[in-house]
């Protein structure tokens, strides 16, 4: 427990917001990732059944899974035309932090050397820590994407694991097939698994989203991570699945056998629902975050400096020069704005702020408004 913090910089700003209400302060709250947007009707149906069939109120192992992973394989064939072996290749979540975290105990030893970017989503760094492992932090490129020509090749050597995620969080890169191959190559001649953490797959503004899993050769040494939450609006439903090598699922296979018994039954036949959501639709919420996500960076255009938006339901800035993140993050909230210090998403993150484009756009340009005045005093 030494390892994990007792408080990170979001629970210091959710105090700060639970304080701003109590006041009565009206606040536009943009510093956490769950959307307004409404999951698509037919997997929501399928819980409402499931909740009436009594066969669904008992445990769920393994068998009781196969359903949602057949149709998760359907899905990743459909998409990327590779067909895994349900059985094998694939295994249900409890969400993608919950995969995370137990792969990363499935798949290292204590003092094992990770490596994943400077700037990534938070709970990264604490399963890292709970794992016990050692981290090298990768610097970022200027479009956002981690510069793994930045690791000495004495780290590669020593290194166990690769984590990615593409889409990203909190900075909205997004990574092309070649970036993919680079990554997949250089875990092939140092021996290591690739981990891609790939919730944002459906939030690309323009195009597809690679994925790693689908290049050649790739099964032997990758395990990709996917999620209903960003996809279909499901996220407190916490149901995900891992596609990939067959050694490192068995791995995690075991490593969740003594620690859970999957998601209730009807969650697994939600989430068959929304897999077979026609991808218009899944479109149409990728649209709306890029409406929202042009709009807040057309607002924000000479006060903050921003990523270009290419996917995800964040925009990532950096603050004026001298400008604290955490000590801003804190002032705003006062003037009722909330947003997610950069400091959060690691050591590259400090002097930057993640905005949640997690409202409609007519709020997030009035916040805009109080961003930038914040910014030009």
């Amino acid at each position: 427990m030494s390892r994990v913090p007792e408080a990170s910089v979001f629970l210091v700003v959710d105090e700060a917001k639970r304080k701003a209400r109590e006041r009565g302060v009206p606040l536009i709250d943009l510093s956490i990732g769950s959307t307004d947007l409404l999951p698509p009707k037919a997997p929501l149906e399928a819980l409402r059944e499931a909740l009436e069939d009594p066969a669904t109120y008992g445990y769920c192992l393994k068998s009781c899974t196969l359903p949602f992973l057949e149709e998760a394989g359907r899905w990743y064939e459909g998409r990327y035309g590779v067909r895994l072996d349900p059985r094998r290749e694939a295994l249900a979540l409890i969400g993608s932090q919950e995969g995370l975290a137990h792969l990363l105990l499935a798949l290292t030893e204590p003092h094992d050397l990770l490596l994943l970017p400077a700037v990534a989503y938070p709970s990264y760094f604490g399963a890292a820590r709970v794992a016990s492992l050692e981290t090298f932090y990768i610097p970022l490129r200027s479009d956002g994407l981690a510069d793994l020509a930045q690791v000495p090749e004495e780290v590669w050597k020593r290194a166990r694991v690769l984590l990615l995620n593409y889409p990203n969080n909190p900075t909205g890169a997004v990574a092309d097939w070649a970036y993919f191959e680079e990554a997949l190559g250089l875990a092939r001649r140092h021996g290591l698994w690739l981990v891609h953490d790939n919730p944002y797959v459906d939030q690309v503004y323009d195009g597809e989203a690679p994925s790693p899993l689908a290049l050649p050769g790739a099964r032997e040494r990758v395990v990709e991570l996917f999620s209903l939450s960003k996809s279909y609006n499901l996220a407190g439903f916490r149901l995900g699945f891992a596609l990939g090598s067959e050694e490192a699922i068995a791995r995690l296979e075991r490593v969740k056998g003594v620690i859970d018994f999957n998601q209730y039954a009807g969650i697994l036949r939600m989430g068959v629902a929304a897999l077979k959501t026609p991808r218009e639709a899944l479109r149409g919420y990728a649209r709306v975050y890029r409406e929202r996500a042009l709009g807040m960076a057309e607002a924000l255009k000479g006060a903050l400096d921003l990523l270009p938006p290419k996917a995800t339901m964040y925009l990532w800035g950096r603050l004026p020069k001298g400008v604290d993140d955490l000590e801003f993050a804190l002032s705003l909230v006062e003037e009722g704005v909330a947003l997610a210090p950069g400091r959060g998403f690691g050591p590259g993150g400090r002097g930057f702020v993640r905005i949640a484009l997690v409202r409609p756009l007519a709020e997030l340009l009035e916040a805009a408004r109080v961003l930038r005045a914040a910014l030009t005093r």
